[in-house]
């Protein structure tokens, strides 16, 4: 369970506590001992990341931050010094933590929450003994003391609140999770948070004959559904509206062309395009970011039953473009394009796709970086970079040139589903330009969404790689449309 974020003015000399120094000058306000002191001031001496202090009726954590690097590393490092140190606190089984500073930067303590946060969560819902390290607590409160605004407190309770729904979405099994209760797991988020969301079930999406997300469906015993999310608050300050395209595959097979080995394993996950969206929206109404967003998610499941889609199908889809299916276990770009296509009605400023989508962006980037393709406007993307780095979800951009559409020429469709083995990511991208008729960002989070272990505060198999970037992209769009008003 996710503790409880609360400010504070002051703590008492006998609550534990977190301190973050931005120097090796120690605060009185702590209250050490001589002996303390004289421990502490020689730990400092050796760098430690972390100096514990046992003082009896407390405990005590000094941080002190790296010296000689960048701004974004400081907050990165500090982050994961958090996720270091998080077994440690387990153990002392604090029921409540105070979090504070000295002579660090502004946001120093949100910053040290957050990775704290991230990195307490666990998915345990189907464990029906805990272990012993389980039964240890975390602190069931976090006390934030120092020079903190009460938006940005806000902003952090939001943010980790939607990391972790979007967590658990992402790691439900299939059994559990199909399109259908995918579905109506987003309406309780939209409900609570604030937003609108309208379910598409079968007879609809058959009705606006969106081919892809149908084929890929034919499959499955379980029906697809196109879910559109919106948040469209009184005060927003853009006239067209950005639309996030979520992929919501709650199980990937392959299809016919069946996954081998263990590559099947965790695509109970491949759904975390979705999962992601729709944590996006409920930040942005739960935090009032004055932006008209709509989220399109398309969702099913890819089996090889039934009546499946097979290699070599020509499906119609939504924009009435034919498609020869190359491989049926590239099926998300087919859902992403039905949806990308639909979001032309809305005339929106810009489209951002997100999506588990190919290996290919796995093989280039590893865990490290989202890959993004774009022919959008460069304000866009220089402020997607740079949001990418505060928060450390950063983006690499591939090269999106035409030629590398020619791969994706059909002999008997107007276009292929997929290419050549070389290119494969930015292939795929320029296979989901062709259904976008307004600006498109494109990001492949296969690698840094479907890591094998965990990364510190980024949980293996599912840490919602993209919420806290597009959640805080768009907090900074709308502060830049303000000024511009």
């Amino acid at each position: 369970m996710k503790p409880e974020i609360l400010k504070i003015s002051q703590a008492s000399i006998d609550q534990s506590v977190i301190c973050i120094l931005g120097s090796d000058k120690l605060p009185e306000r702590l209250n050490l001992s001589k002996s303390e002191k004289e421990f502490t001031r020689k730990q400092l001496i050796t760098k430690d990341e972390c100096i514990f202090i046992n003082s009896y009726n407390r405990y005590i954590y000094l941080v002190r931050l790296k010296d000689g690097v960048s701004q974004y590393k400081i907050r990165e490092e500090l982050r994961k010094t958090a996720s270091n140190i998080k077994k440690q606190i387990r153990g002392n089984n604090h029921s409540e933590l105070v979090i504070t500073s000295h002579d660090a930067y502004k946001g120093a303590i949100e910053d040290f929450a957050e990775g704290l946060l991230l990195s307490f969560y666990s998915f345990e819902k189907y464990k029906t003994k805990a272990s012993e390290e389980e039964n240890r607590n975390y602190p069931s409160k976090l006390l934030l003391q120092g020079d903190i605004d009460d938006s940005d407190i806000k902003w952090l309770i939001e943010l980790t609140d939607a990391a972790y729904f979007t967590r658990d979405l992402i790691h439900e099994p299939v059994n559990h999770l199909n399109a259908s209760n995918l579905a109506r797991e987003i309406k309780k988020i939209g409900d609570t948070a604030g937003f609108k969301v309208e379910v598409l079930t079968k007879g609809k999406i058959e009705a606006l004959k969106m081919g892809g997300l149908l084929a890929v469906n034919k499959g499955s015993v379980d029906p697809p559904v196109f879910c559109i999310l919106e948040w469209h608050p009184d005060n927003c300050v853009n006239t067209k509206p950005f639309v996030l395209v979520g992929k919501g595959i709650v199980y990937d097979t392959g299809g016919l062309n069946i996954k081998t080995g263990d590559f099947m394993a965790g695509m109970n996950g491949d759904m975390a395009g979705a999962a992601i969206v729709t944590g996006v929206l409920h930040t942005a109404a739960r935090t009032g970011i004055p932006l008209h967003i709509i989220g399109l998610i398309p969702s099913t499941d890819n089996r090889p039953g039934g009546n499946a889609y097979t290699q070599g199908d020509i499906i119609t889809m939504y924009n009435k473009m034919s498609v020869e299916v190359g491989n049926t276990d590239a099926e998300g770009r087919l859902i992403l394009a039905d949806a990308i296509s639909y979001a032309s009605k809305y005339k929106p400023e810009l489209i951002i796709d997100i999506a588990t989508l190919t290996g290919s962006a796995a093989m280039t980037f590893g865990n490290k970086a989202i890959a993004m393709m774009t022919n959008a406007d460069r304000k866009y993307i220089n402020l997607l970079e740079e949001c990418g780095n505060e928060v450390y979800e950063r983006i690499a951009e591939l090269p999106f040139w035409d030629e590398y559409g020619d791969s994706l020429k059909s002999d008997i469709a107007d276009i292929k589903s997929i290419g050549g083995r070389e290119g494969g990511a930015i292939i795929a991208g320029k296979f989901l330009e062709r259904f976008a008729e307004y600006p498109l960002i494109h990001l492949d989070i296969a690698g840094t969404e479907m890591q094998k272990k965990d990364d510190f505060y980024r949980i293996k198999n599912g840490p919602g790689s993209g919420l806290r970037l597009l959640s805080t992209f768009l907090k900074r769009v709308a502060a830049d449309y303000s000024e511009m008003k």
